[in-house]
């Protein structure tokens, strides 16, 4: 299980129903993208850490390695802004303007993130999926999202199995051990996971699957109070931005 699969079954928040936390995380990943970058999305930022960090008790440690591989994304994809190719000053110069359009790139980026995570960290994919049917969803996408989930844990529990058995051989000891060694590893990966789906298709087919893959959801009801106050702090979110937007201007 992964770190923030793991986090979000022992999640303070577990109990209760995905639709209140995706009106509060999603939400929130609305107004980073919606509001200004400046102060909105600061805001926002500011608002899901402190959801996190708080009232969600989600580990800072945990968060932040959960975090760094959205956020280096980000980064990675406002550094382009920072600089023009071609012009009369040169083939590469910095662009007019560009680390402003970057500040506001990673500042939207970075709180739109938060905001997903602040959903994946309090929801379980087990209680999100199953009920996704009665959201309109059909039935036999559900079904494929849950086997890939599945079989994903496999594939990862396979390859680092596999990793141990090289690593305990000496297959990493030079450069070019390293190389066989993952090629090795992606072939014997690739091989287990057409076996493992083979073994899944007949197992499925000896429980006389019809087409839906049946599971138990725990109980959980939409709380109307949750659910308010988390509208009252997106509304007061985006009030706040517009009321401090005007004197920066």
């Amino acid at each position: 299980m992964l770190p923030i699969d793991a986090a979000a079954h022992s999640s303070r928040w577990r109990r209760r129903h995905p639709v209140d936390k995706a009106v509060l995380g999603l939400g929130l990943t609305v107004l980073a993208i919606s509001l200004p970058p400046w102060p909105g999305a600061a805001l926002v930022l500011v608002t899901a850490l402190v959801v996190l960090l708080g009232p969600a008790a989600v580990p800072a440690r945990r968060l932040w390695r959960a975090y760094r591989v959205p956020l280096g994304f980000c980064v990675t994809g406002a550094l382009p802004l920072l600089v023009q190719v071609g012009g009369p000053d040169g083939f590469l110069t910095l662009a007019p303007g560009g680390p402003v359009r970057a500040g506001e790139l990673v500042l939207r980026t970075s709180a739109a993130s938060l905001g997903v995570l602040l959903f994946a960290f309090t929801t379980p994919m087990s209680d999100l999926l199953p009920r996704l049917v009665n959201a309109g969803v059909p039935a036999p996408v559900v079904d494929v999202a849950m086997v890939t989930y599945r079989m994903s844990f496999l594939l990862l529990d396979s390859v680092r199995r596999i990793r141990e058995a090289q690593a305990a051989r000496l297959g990493h000891t030079t450069r070019a051990a390293t190389w066989r060694s993952l090629a090795g590893l992606g072939a014997t990966a690739f091989v287990r996971a057409f076996d493992r789906a083979a073994r899944l298709q007949t197992g499925l087919a000896g429980r006389g699957y019809d087409g839906t893959l049946r599971v138990l959801v725990p109980e959980a009801r939409v709380s109307p109070r949750f659910t308010l106050a988390s509208a009252a702090l997106l509304t007061t979110v985006a009030a706040l931005t517009f009321v401090l937007e005007r004197p920066l201007r």
